[in-house]
């Protein structure tokens, strides 16, 4: 008998031993950014995956059943908010049939709450415009110094779900904004130097990069955004680059990334492919290292 009671505390002991005492949480997302940040927070306990892809471009995911089965038994979803997918992410929640992460409900969390948001339409917003945001641009996670708002934004929707490892998101939260503030401390005496340098975009998905590192933004390779560009714009553009000694030109991978490079060639500039999103170039994988490279490629450029 004492045997047999012996083998089963040993059983017990065992299973206990290989069984979590939570199950990890599910964590999918509508950009790669919010799922890296997302991962360094939850740390051991989140499994976290973005829907979009960093070298696609976010307005325009093809809402595949693919994407709604990733997403069918996920605990979390965190939207980029202010309609950046809004072109697919209405389709996709619902289609997952999981209605723990639809708008509205405990897994769903908004990174965008808090933020303050730059280039908001003042009038009525309509297709004449072009692919303008009704909202505001959507674009912050591109701004290093809003880390802090996102990764509280996104622990508290991850507490909700696991409140018995907040303590444990906070510390990872922590960690990483310890290590950022490093990084942030060296990005800024980088650019420091080049403080008022104007630059040209393809499209105007860099405005809070540029706020922070206190550049110019000086026009934009678009007739409007989402619109090519007319040949006439294009001259204007080549030849406004000229007179004002614009070096830079900044593209995303999905822009015609040709277009740029021949607008740069002719105006005496330099087009440069930024890591728009974690995983959008090669070595951007994760977010310390897409800022990191946008750094570096962007202060040799206008150096």
């Amino acid at each position: 008998m004492k045997s047999l009671i012996r083998c089963t505390l040993i059983l017990m002991l065992g299973l206990l031993a290989t069984t979590p005492a939570l199950a990890d949480l599910k964590v999918a997302t509508s950009l790669t950014d919010l799922a890296s940040v997302a991962q360094l927070v939850g740390g051991k306990h989140v499994t976290a995956q973005s829907l979009c892809r960093g070298y696609e471009d976010p307005h325009f995911v093809p809402a595949k059943p693919s994407l709604m089965k990733a997403i069918q038994h996920a605990d979390v979803f965190v939207s980029t908010g202010l309609e950046l997918d809004a072109g697919w992410l209405p389709l996709v929640l619902p289609g997952s049939r999981n209605p723990k992460i639809q708008p509205g409900a405990k897994g769903f969390v908004d990174a965008s709450e808090g933020v303050n948001v730059l280039e908001k339409p003042t009038g009525k917003v309509d297709a004449s415009m072009g692919d303008v945001h009704p909202l505001g641009n959507p674009h912050f996670s591109l701004d290093p110094g809003l880390a802090p708002l996102i990764t509280q934004t996104i622990l508290d929707g991850l507490a909700r779900l696991a409140p018995d490892h907040r303590a444990a998101f906070e510390r990872n939260r922590h960690d990483f904004l310890s290590r950022l503030d490093g990084e942030m401390s060296r990005w800024t005496k980088t650019m420091e130097p080049l403080k008022g340098a104007k630059v040209v975009v393809f499209h105007p998905d860099f405005i809070y990069f540029v706020h922070r590192f206190e550049l110019v933004q000086a026009g934009t390779v678009e007739d409007k955004p989402g619109i090519p560009p007319s040949p006439q714009h294009v001259v204007r553009l080549i030849r406004q680059i000229k007179e004002e000694k614009i070096k830079v030109i900044l593209v995303e991978p999905w822009n015609d990334v040709k277009l740029a490079q021949r607008i740069a060639e002719e105006a005496g500039a330099k087009a440069i492919v930024f890591a728009s999103a974690v995983g959008a170039v090669k070595g951007a994988d994760n977010y310390i290292a897409a800022i990191d490279y946008n750094i570096k490629t962007l202060a040799e450029a206008l150096r």
